[in-house]
């Protein structure tokens, strides 16, 4: 007998669009099941089940998940938040005992993501162009005496997502006041170019790029693309390509970039869905399938850039009603 092709999306709050295309994508030879610790996060009611948990900081939480996994053949799982991101990498042989595949990267990939002056070391040793990082404030004064650096700068936790905390500062005060007031923060270099965002799949099998689409970012709400062109240029691909080479990255992940002066600079990479994939599976890069492949362990094809360009996408809002 077949086992079905159970996919189970941790997290998933209003995400409700990648619920529905893995739906789409399974047709009816699995199902798509979903958690939150809210039963007001309007995704969950799009997949066929959905489980109320606990929050991922609370000490029970990843026995409840294996759990969920066990009861119902799950056979592959993913998160749509970035702290759940480092549970599931670090406890990926848990879940393989139980015959669920986590869909992240390793663990020290993930952990390097979420440290952002860390993932600008990794980036400055392997030479791939990047956006000038300080976390010595002193050495940032330095540089801007000498002219190798000016204001405006943004100062950043060296630790965060969803673009809190960030804030665009233009003097050296600016700067004392922020440094005095929180810790962990780092100063980066402000790029007044064009901003990209590149959902990128690699192959779980192969470890190969096999897909790319990359969208320049019209409209940004909360650190998620909410307006956006579609866009293909075989040297920022090459580049990609490079970069996950060096790095070794595994499934989805939705990389920052900035392009200035003709020339791109990776910023930071999200290794998961990102906030704007919609737009690439509209277009046909169709991550979902791929996912279902590679757990029914198939490879699949080269497809970067099999996409139309000068697309755009708008968000909307939608509406969920609930009532007890």
């Amino acid at each position: 007998m077949i086992k079905p092709m159970n996919i189970l999306i941790l997290s998933c709050g209003s995400r409700n669009k990648i619920v529905q295309y893995f739906k789409k994508e399974l047709g009816g030879s699995g199902q798509v099941m979903a958690t939150d610790s809210s039963e007001l996060a309007p995704a969950i009611y799009e997949a066929d089940k959905y489980f109320i948990v606990p929050k991922i900081n609370e000490k029970d939480y990843l026995d409840i998940i294996l759990e969920i996994c066990k009861e119902n053949n799950i056979k592959g799982v993913l998160s749509l938040i970035d702290p759940e991101l480092s549970l599931l990498s670090k406890n990926r042989d848990a879940f393989l005992a139980i015959g669920t595949t986590p869909i992240v990267s390793d663990h020290e990939l993930v952990e390097m993501c979420f440290d952002k002056y860390n993932f600008y070391e990794f980036l400055i040793k392997n030479n791939i162009k990047t956006i000038r990082s300080y976390i010595d404030k002193e050495v940032f004064y330095q540089d801007v005496e000498l002219g190798d650096m000016e204001y405006p700068v943004f100062v950043k936790p060296v630790r965060g997502s969803a673009s809190v905390n960030i804030s665009k500062v233009n003097t050296k005060e600016e700067i004392e006041l922020l440094f005095e007031q929180f810790d962990n923060l780092m100063i980066q270099e402000f790029m007044d170019g064009i901003e990209i965002g590149a959902d990128t799949y690699i192959d779980m099998i192969t470890k190969e790029t096999v897909s790319i689409f990359a969208k320049e970012k019209i409209k940004m709400r909360a650190g998620e693309t909410d307006k956006s062109v579609s866009i293909k240029d075989e040297v920022l691909f090459d580049l990609i390509k490079k970069f996950v080479e060096v790095t070794g990255f595994i499934g989805i992940i939705d990389i920052d970039i900035f392009k200035k002066d003709d020339e791109y600079y990776i910023s930071e990479v999200n290794p998961r869905f990102g906030g704007g994939y919609p737009h690439g599976y509209e277009c046909g890069v169709n991550v979902p399938n791929m996912i279902i492949n590679n757990l029914d362990n198939k490879v699949n094809e080269d497809v970067i850039g099999n996409y139309e360009n000068n697309i755009y996408m708008m968000k909307f809002n939608e509406v969920k009603i609930f009532k007890k």
